[in-house]
């Protein structure tokens, strides 16, 4: 069963429980990985914060997460 990342998920969490999502956001040259706003911040914070395009970064990312 697929499963579907929101962007209300917390940064940390979603990297703490799928790390391979970091290749979404090095392509879209964000490095949450190193920020220590990802504790605290959504995965929508984030993206805002970086002036992308929150529904095309959320179809990447849940594209990567249920790839496997």
């Amino acid at each position: 069963m697929a499963e579907t990342i929101t962007k209300e998920m917390n940064l940390k969490d979603l990297l703490s429980k799928h790390p391979e999502s970091a290749r979404v956001f090095a392509a879209y040259g964000i490095g949450c990985l190193g920020c220590a706003m990802a504790n605290f911040e959504t995965i929508e914070q984030g993206i805002n914060a970086h002036g992308i395009n929150i529904d095309e970064f959320m179809k990447d990312l849940n594209s990567l997460i249920n790839k496997n």
